[in-house]
């Protein structure tokens, strides 16, 4: 977490906010801002990802701007010499690491972790119920008009009680993934890259929805970490049903799945998910295990390349669900997110540390 040191200022007198957002945001969360800091400036305009224009705005407002709200439209250093904090709208920052804004200053860059936790889970859980219980099949039977059975075997289909879920990343996402599993009487191994042996380690400093999550760290069985192939590989071959990939992408985590990992998951032939960034996943190597069916299956919200192209052999694959990175789609997304803004302004206005702040060192 990021220190700012600064005079406590509870209006922000002398603060303005320019946030930057893809979608309407909702008028109540921003009017919660205003209502609770008064005499801070903010100026809301909508910006399409990856877009370097902002309608209706004058670059002189980056003059005095020390606050800003974005999804991936970064100004120049010289343009906005006084901001003190930056909010992305997206729980990863690998998209804007390599700008000079971030990379060549010190200011404080805060990410929107925790805000996936609800709607990711629950796409995680039912791409991987849907295709245990062959939804898709009955689906392709209802809109035939057909009302039959894939086989009259009462035992056909796979529940999830005593299943064991592998969550490589154990961040937000991992931890709300977990609650739910847990529900569903599944039994949950983590994977963190430094260790978490305390029970103060383990616990989530992070934006944590009320009820939700695993604040504590308490529903893993057990822990694993590391950032060796042969640490990776004890979590991999710890009888895994299904691994979900929720790590950060970074040099370290690119085809950090592959041949010999797709080997290991082989031997309970698990059913590998990917909802996190999809070089993460070597795809040929993914495509190889689809075919060989050394994997029974996979469910991916990300793809390399993506988005995927026409005709893409992962299209036709085997026993795989591909979405258009859609699964943190929820109307609760901005209210959430403003929540977590509302709290580091809360943050900085009292000269606190705000939360989830980026590692520079770590790229996430």
């Amino acid at each position: 977490m990021a220190l700012i040191r600064v005079n406590h200022n509870r209006t922000l007198k002398g603060h303005k906010a320019v946030i930057l957002t893809t979608i309407p945001v909702p008028s109540g969360s921003i009017q919660a801002i205003r209502d609770r800091f008064p005499d801070l400036q903010i100026i809301v305009r909508e910006v399409p990802w990856l877009s370097d224009h902002i309608p209706d705005f004058d670059e002189k407002e980056w003059n005095d701007t020390t606050i800003l709200l974005t999804a991936t439209f970064l100004p120049t250093i010289e343009q906005a010499p006084r901001v003190k904090y930056v909010q992305l709208t997206s729980a990863g920052a690998n998209h804007i690491v390599s700008n000079p804004f971030f990379s060549e200053t010190k200011i404080p860059f805060s990410t929107a972790n925790g805000v996936h936790g609800p709607q990711i889970s629950e796409w995680i859980v039912a791409t991987f119920l849907s295709f245990q219980h062959q939804l898709y099949t009955y689906y392709d039977y209802q809109k035939q008009g057909k009302w039959k059975r894939i086989t009259e075997n009462p035992e056909n289909a796979e529940d999830a009680v005593g299943k064991r879920i592998g969550i490589l990343g154990y961040g937000s996402i991992g931890r709300q993934t977990a609650r739910v599993a847990q529900a569903l009487g599944m039994d949950v191994h983590a994977y963190t890259l430094h260790p978490r042996t305390t029970p103060e380690s383990r616990r989530d400093r992070s934006y944590v929805p009320d009820g939700l999550g695993d604040p504590n760290g308490e529903i893993p069985k057990k822990w694993f970490s590391g950032g060796s192939k042969e640490e990776i590989h004890e979590f991999l071959g710890s009888g895994l049903d299904i691994l979900l990939v929720a790590t950060p992408l970074t040099d370290k985590t690119r085809n950090l799945i592959g041949k010999h990992e797709f080997e290991i998951l082989s031997k309970k032939r698990a059913f590998v998910t990917n909802i996190a960034r999809g070089p993460i996943i070597n795809t040929d190597d993914l495509l190889e295990a689809l075919d060989k069916g050394l994997i029974r299956g996979a469910a991916l919200d990300v793809t390399d390349p993506e988005p995927l192209p026409d005709g893409h052999p992962l299209w036709k694959a085997k026993n795989v669900t591909i979405t258009p990175h859609i699964s943190a789609t929820s109307n609760a997304y901005y209210s959430r997110l403003l929540e977590i803004f509302k709290i580091n302004l809360e943050r900085l206005s009292e000269g606190r540390e705000l939360i989830n702040t980026v590692d520079r060192r770590a790229g996430y």
